[in-house]
C-alpha cells in the first residue's frame, strides 16, 4: 500500500500541479524500498510488485480524468465507469515494473542510480511503441510551469527531448541518496541545467521567414450536444460567428505585418461531411475575406467507404486545397485492436491516414498538422526529410472536462515546439487553445470552458535542434550509457586474519 501512495504522489509533479519538488521524496523512498530485498529467487517477485504498485498509483493519479470521458455517455458504458482508468494505468505499471526490478542489479550507490535512471528512460520509450502506443505524463514533463521558469527548465529538450529530460530528472532525485557528494552533484546538475536553459533563451536565433497570424476558433461545444444531431445547425451557425467575428482583428494584423492570414477549426467542429459539402465550405470562407485557407476538423469517408478522423485544407474559393487523416488513432475510442472476442467500437471505428506530412498551399508557409493526441508522441510529428515552417494541433478536448486531461494535452503541445523548435498552434473544442513559439513561450491562450477566438502572430522557426535531427535516438544512447553501470565492476572488499594476530583484521579494496 506504501509503494502506491508513493506512486499517487508522484503524480503531483505533473501539470497541472508541477510540484516538481516532490519527486525529490518519493523517487528515494521508492529506490531504497525496493533496495531492501534481493532481487534473485522468489524475492525477485517482490522488487517486480513494489514496482508495479508504484507505477499503478502513479498512472491511476496521473489519468484519473479518462474516467470522465465514459461519463458522457454513461447510460451505454456505466460498468466501465470504476474500470477505465485502473485498466489503462495496469500495462502501464507492468512497464514500469520491470525496469524497477532489472535495476536493482546494479551495485548499490551510484551505478545503481544510474542504472535505474536508464532503465526507467527506456521504459518510456517504450511506451512509444508497445499498447499502440501511449507515452502519457513521463515524469519529464514536470517541468512544465507556466511562466518563465518553466521556459527555462523545459529548453534541453530541444537537445535531449521530453524521454531525456526525465533521465536527468531520476538522475538529480536520486543523487541525493549517495550522501554529501550525491546532493552536491544534484545542485550541480540542477545548475547546469537552469543554466544552458537561459543560455539557449538568449542565443538561439529565429532562421526564414515569420509565419502566417493564425485565427483559432473555440467552440465550446459540449461533447453531449456534438453527440447530438439536432443541435448540428447550432453548432455550425456559432463557429461561423465566432470565425467572422475573429476574421477583421486578424485580417487587419495580417495586412498591416505583410503576412497571409488563415484560420482553424478544432478536431470534427464540422457537424456533417465537409469534403461532401460543397455550399458549407463556400460559406465558411465567406466568413474570413482576404483569408489564405480555412483549416477545419471533420470527419470524411474514404474509397474504403470507412470513415477518418480529416484536417479538410480550404481555398479561399471554397475549393478543396489539401486533406490530412489522423495516423495515430486512440485505442478502444476511435478503433478496435485486433483479436478482441466482443465489439467495442461500432463498425471497427475510424480507419488510419499515412503518418507526419508537410503541407503545402498557395501563399501559406509549410506547416504539418497534428489531430488531438498525435502530438503526444516526442520524435514523431514531422515528416522525415521535409521539415514544415510551423505545426497546428486541433483537438476535442471536452470529452475530459474542466480536468488535468486537457491541462497536460496542452503542455505536450508546448514541448513538441521546443522538442522541434517550430512554432505551434493549437484549437481546441472547449479549450485550452493556445499557442507557443520554437522555444515554447506562450504567444497567447483562450482559457478553458470559454467562446472566442484568438488570433497570433506566429514567429519565424528556430534552426532544426539536436531532437529534430537525431529523435529518440539521443534519450535512447543516454538511456544505454547509464545502464552500462549493470556491467561495470563495483568495489569489493575483501577482509582477511592477519597471520601474526588472529584477532587483527587487515583489509584489501
Amino acid at each position: 500500500m506504501f509503494n502506491l501512495l508513493l506512486g499517487a504522489a508522484s503524480a503531483l509533479a505533473l501539470p497541472p500541479v508541477g510540484l516538481t519538488g516532490i519527486l525529490w521524496l518519493t523517487l528515494p523512498l521508492l529506490l531504497a524500498r525496493l533496495g531492501a530485498r534481493p532481487v534473485r529467487g522468489r524475492a525477485a517477485y517482490g522488487a517486480l510488485l513494489d514496482g508495479f504498485l508504484f507505477g499503478f498509483g502513479y498512472y491511476c493519479a496521473g489519468l484519473y480524468w479518462i474516467t470522465n470521458a465514459i461519463l458522457t455517455r454513461v447510460d451505454q458504458f456505466w460498468w466501465a465507469v470504476p474500470l477505465a482508468t485502473p485498466l489503462c494505468a495496469v500495462p502501464l505499471a507492468v512497464v514500469l515494473a520491470l525496469p524497477c526490478a532489472l535495476a536493482m542489479l546494479a551495485p548499490s550507490g551510484w551505478r545503481r542510480v544510474a542504472a535505474f535512471a536508464g532503465l526507467w528512460t527506456l521504459s518510456d520509450l517504450a511506451r512509444e511503441f508497445l499498447f499502440t502506443g501511449f507515452p502519457w505524463n513521463p515524469l519529464g514533463s514536470s517541468w512544465e510551469w507556466p511562466g518563465r521558469a518553466g521556459d527555462i527548465m523545459i529548453q534541453p529538450a530541444a537537445w535531449v527531448g521530453v524521454p531525456g529530460l526525465t533521465l536527468l530528472t531520476l538522475l538529480a532525485a536520486l543523487l541525493p541518496t549517495l550522501g554529501r557528494r550525491g546532493i552536491a552533484g544534484s545542485l550541480v546538475l540542477l545548475a547546469l541545467w537552469a543554466g544552458a536553459g537561459t543560455l539557449r533563451l538568449g542565443t538561439i536565433r529565429p532562421v526564414g521567414a515569420p509565419g502566417p497570424v493564425v485565427l483559432l476558433v473555440q467552440g465550446n461545444i459540449p461533447e453531449s450536444e456534438k453527440l447530438d444531431h439536432d443541435t448540428a445547425v447550432q453548432t455550425f451557425r456559432k463557429y461561423l460567428a465566432l470565425t467572422a467575428g475573429g476574421a477583421a482583428q486578424a485580417g487587419a494584423r495580417a495586412r498591416s505585418s505583410g503576412r497571409a492570414m488563415v484560420f482553424t477549426w478544432p478536431e470534427s467542429a464540422f457537424p456533417g461531411l465537409l469534403d461532401e459539402d460543397a455550399q458549407a465550405r463556400a460559406v465558411i470562407m465567406a466568413q474570413a475575406p482576404g483569408a489564405s485557407a480555412g483549416l477545419i476538423g471533420s470527419v470524411r469517408f474514404g474509397a474504403d467507404e470507412r470513415p477518418r478522423n480529416s484536417m479538410v485544407a480550404l481555398r479561399p474559393d471554397g475549393g478543396i486545397a489539401a486533406l490530412y487523416d489522423k495516423a495515430h488513432l486512440v485505442p478502444f475510442g476511435e478503433y478496435q485492436p485486433a483479436g478482441l472476442p466482443f465489439q467495442v467500437v461500432p463498425g471497427g471505428g475510424f480507419a488510419a491516414g499515412p503518418g507526419p506530412r508537410t503541407l503545402r498551399l498557395p501563399g501559406l508557409a509549410p506547416f504539418g498538422t497534428l489531430i488531438c493526441y498525435e502530438v503526444i508522441f516526442p520524435g514523431r510529428v514531422v515528416q522525415p526529410g521535409d521539415r514544415p515552417g510551423w505545426l497546428l494541433n486541433i483537438t476535442n478536448d471536452a470529452w475530459y472536462g474542466d480536468s488535468a486531461g486537457p491541462h497536460q494535452h496542452l503542455q505536450s503541445a508546448r514541448m513538441r515546439a521546443v522538442e522541434e523548435g517550430l512554432p505551434l498552434a493549437r484549437a481546441a473544442n472547449t479549450g485550452i487553445s493556445a499557442a507557443f513559439d520554437g522555444f515554447g513561450r506562450r504567444l497567447g491562450e483562450l482559457g478553458w470552458g470559454r467562446s472566442g477566438s484568438l488570433d497570433v502572430a506566429l514567429p519565424p522557426p528556430l534552426p532544426p535542434t539536436l531532437f529534430a535531427r537525431h529523435g529518440l535516438w539521443v534519450p535512447l544512447l543516454m538511456a544505454l550509457l547509464c545502464i552500462l553501470g549493470l556491467k561495470l565492476p563495483g568495489r569489493t572488499r575483501r577482509i582477511t586474519r592477519s597471520a601474526g594476530d588472529p584477532t587483527a583484521l587487515s583489509s584489501q579494496v
